[in-house]
């Protein structure tokens, strides 16, 4: 079964992980882990948005063609 896809919790996980490096936390070594991390946490967020824009736009288009 696919985990569903929280853009909360995705944002949640990106705060953390940009608070651990701003506060050292992380040797260099978890670091090159942890941006590689954000980098595909971001392209899932992105992605989020654009099919919700998508939809949103769907649905405008639809109620003014009613109009």
């Amino acid at each position: 079964m696919a985990i569903k896809f929280s853009y909360e919790k995705t944002v949640g996980e990106i705060e953390s992980i940009v608070d651990d490096i701003e506060n050292n936390r992380m040797d260099i070594d978890q670091l090159a882990d942890a941006v590689v991390r954000v980098s595909d946490l971001l392209k899932k967020c992105k992605q989020k948005l654009a099919d919700t824009k998508s939809v949103i736009d769907n649905l405008n288009e639809d109620n003014s063609a009613k109009d």
